[in-house]
């Protein structure tokens, strides 16, 4: 009788577990066929496109507010068209070859290549709205978010807040449903270990202790979109107040027109996307890295648009970068659009 008694509670522990496993799983994981379920098209996004990256195969993933595009350099395919109607603002591919794709006001998706899976406040995330996403050291994925920005481990969140001027971690399991006024633009970790993160309001330096603000002459450093560290360990930032080189110890403003993207290529050269006062009538310029020393280093305009999102450097040498109506690709000689399966091109504009 003690034996049948033994065997009827493991038969319910066993019951339990696998219960408590779906239910975990099936409450925030969706299984998606992705050869059956992307939509090959034969053009590329017709939307704003935010971000673009090339992954570790070549492929180029472009997060427009129409979907999240994949470009495998002969057709494009829609990979969320069928998964979600967000729009899309941040994409990322991790070391382990899996994509990450944040959306406003739908948090952010998980793709392995098969299948998608969602985290959302209710996982832990601090705010569904995730316009970047980086990758740290140790593996880690940080997701810039209104309100903050929430670090990701694999198993779970750990949240920082943007107060007013302050920055701090949140042990509370704070998560806003609604949109904030400070939201974390851009977030770098530099060679030193430090974390910088581009916020609505201040620039924050983080140490793994303790946040500061980024301040120049005494003045912070205000509502700068985008952070880079260049291969000599530089910091650059653009915003309202232009494009800075911080190299440690010096400042230098080389532009004061808003700036809302910056990369630099594999020759050392800085592109920027810029336009005045963040105003319609943006441009794309190139900075030549060799001049970089000067005073007044080399730029050349290369187009002029409505106003330019993300700037990829693919491997080939080519220029992708994002706009109101989809993706254009620059050659060095001419510029190209993917709004027809022709994809005409267009003279470059070209202003030194």
């Amino acid at each position: 009788m003690k034996k049948i008694v033994k065997l009827f509670a493991l038969f319910l522990l066993s019951v339990f577990c696998t219960s408590c496993g779906q239910n975990q799983t099936e409450g925030k994981k969706t299984i998606i066929n992705s050869e059956t379920k992307e939509v090959i098209t034969s053009h590329g996004p017709e939307s704003i496109s935010r971000n673009i990256i090339q992954d570790s195969k070549g492929n180029i993933w472009i997060a427009a507010f129409d979907g999240i595009f994949r470009y495998d350099g002969k057709s494009f395919a829609n990979i969320t068209s069928k998964v979600s109607s967000a729009r899309f603002f941040s994409v990322l591919e991790d070391r382990k070859g899996n994509l990450w794709f944040g959306s406003i006001g739908s948090g952010v998706y998980y793709y392995d290549g098969k299948s998608f899976e969602n985290f959302t406040t209710s996982e832990g995330l601090l705010n569904n709205e995730v316009t970047s996403i980086y990758e740290d050291k140790k593996g880690n994925i940080w997701f810039g978010v209104s309100g903050g920005a929430s670090c990701y481990d694999g198993k779970s969140f750990r949240n920082y807040i943007v107060d007013g001027n302050v920055m701090n971690e949140d042990r509370t399991g704070k998560t806003f449903p609604n949109r904030q006024s400070n939201g974390v633009n851009s977030i770098i970790e530099d060679n030193k270990g430090k974390f910088w993160f581009a916020t609505g309001g201040n620039t924050f330096v983080y140490d793994g202790k303790t946040f500061t603000v980024f301040t120049h002459t005494g003045k912070p450093f205000k509502n700068v979109r985008s952070i880079i560290e260049d291969k000599k360990g530089t910091i650059w930032l653009g915003g309202p107040d232009g494009l800075w080189r911080y190299n440690g110890s010096t400042f230098t403003n080389f532009t004061q027109r808003f700036v809302g993207y910056i990369i630099e290529d594999k020759k050392g050269n800085i592109w920027i996307s810029s336009g005045k006062d963040g105003n319609l009538g943006w441009t794309l310029s190139k900075y030549d890295g060799k001049s970089l020393s000067n005073k007044k280093p080399t730029v050349t305009e290369i187009t002029k648009k409505k106003m330019i999102f993300g700037i990829l450097e693919a491997n080939d040498g080519n220029i992708w970068f994002g706009e109101f109506d989809g993706v254009y690709r620059y050659d060095g000689k001419t510029i190209t659009d993917f709004k027809s399966e022709k994809y005409p091109t267009a003279l470059i504009y070209h202003n030194r």
